[in-house]
């Protein structure tokens, strides 16, 4: 819920800031701006709750901390990849495998009822993947609209 709030609240205020300077909505500027804001949200995550995001990734893949640490910073080159013209096209792309592949990860951790934030095991459970895929196409169509279209 949280890097929702984080897209649609920087998006207003970038659309409100592009309107006020330029006498026009950046539809596609802000769109950026709000998508780099969500993943530089989401990769705080990656290093604060390291050990609960840890237990949301597959069981088959090793090094399970040190993957987190890695989605992290894959987010923070997203980040920065959709403002480099020559790399837009390319960072959307792969930030769109990206958010196809993480999505397992969410929904072991509804599965497992995992808490990333707490690292136990008392979370939402399955009722969360009502939010969360609907909340995962949105950020994939969101990317492909302002970087990759």
């Amino acid at each position: 819920m949280k890097p929702l709030i984080v897209l649609l609240l920087v998006f207003a205020i970038s659309l409100i800031g592009f309107k006020l300077s330029k006498g026009t909505f950046e539809l596609a500027e802000a769109g950026r701006i709000a998508m780099s804001a969500m993943l530089l949200f989401t990769a705080i995550g990656h290093f604060a709750f390291s050990k609960g995001m840890a237990m949301m990734v597959p069981d088959f893949i090793p090094n399970k901390v040190a993957v987190v640490y890695l989605t992290g910073l894959l987010e923070v080159a997203a980040a920065i990849g959709l403002f480099v013209p020559a790399l837009r096209v390319w960072t959307g792309w792969l930030l769109i495998l990206f958010l196809i592949l993480v999505l397992p990860a969410n929904i072991q951790a509804s599965i497992k009822q995992i808490n990333y934030q707490k690292g136990t095991l008392d979370g939402p459970g399955l009722s969360y993947l009502w939010f969360r895929v609907p909340l995962q196409m949105l950020f994939i169509a969101w990317t492909y609209l302002v970087a990759v279209r």
